[in-house]
């Protein structure tokens, strides 16, 4: 974490220099009063500036990046983690050898670190952001397919006039599934059955 200590003939004074130094906003910063001024005889003479140490503030953002680079640690996975952080959403990108086992079968392995990394950086203190965490562009790769699935079975259903079951999946995915079909006019989707074996059903109207 970068300190930086300034010093300015008023605390405001001081405080605008650290941001200069940091090049950040006032708000992103943890500022500590180190010395107040203190007025010399005449104004001059004996005089005492104001300083202040100031650090930039840990977000949300750096706690997920944190716990992720001691998790794959963990586990023997090198990787780039890339952040990038809203009022609401924390959106995180892997990129590295092996990214293969961080996705795992259909994406349970990426959907349990994006679970674990929630749970570590929301808390009732610090409020509440959306952890979106992918690699590979799996998460939008996975959705194309998704759909051109839905659109095929769609059809097929609307054809025969048979219901198709389709294999449990998570929230996720199951909204993709209902997201391309709920304007078609032939075929409706509803879910059914109870987590983890969740799935859509796609049947005539």
């Amino acid at each position: 974490m970068k300190v930086v200590e300034s010093s300015g003939k008023t605390v405001d004074e001081a405080i605008l220099m650290a941001v200069a130094q940091l090049g950040v906003q006032r708000d992103n910063l943890d500022i500590e009063i180190l010395e107040e001024p203190v007025k010399g005889l005449f104004g001059i003479i004996g005089g005492k500036d104001a300083k202040v140490r100031a650090s930039i503030k840990r977000t949300m953002g750096d706690d997920a990046k944190e716990f992720l680079t001691e998790l794959l640690t963990h586990i023997g996975v090198e990787a780039i983690i890339d952040v990038n952080e809203s009022d609401d959403r924390i959106s995180i990108d892997m990129k590295g050898r092996g990214m293969g086992l961080l996705i795992g079968h259909r994406g349970e392995t990426l959907d349990a670190l994006q679970y674990l990394t929630s749970l570590a950086v929301n808390n009732e203190e610090r409020g509440y952001k959306r952890v979106a965490l992918d690699t590979e562009n799996y998460r939008r790769k996975r959705e194309e397919t998704l759909k051109r699935l839905a659109k095929r079975l769609g059809y097929k259903v609307a054809k025969t006039r048979k219901r198709i079951s389709l294999e449990p999946m998570n929230p996720f995915e199951r909204r993709i599934i209902h997201t391309a079909l709920q304007s078609d006019s032939y075929v409706r989707t509803y879910s059914e059955g109870e987590d983890p074996y969740r799935r859509v059903v796609i049947a005539v109207k």
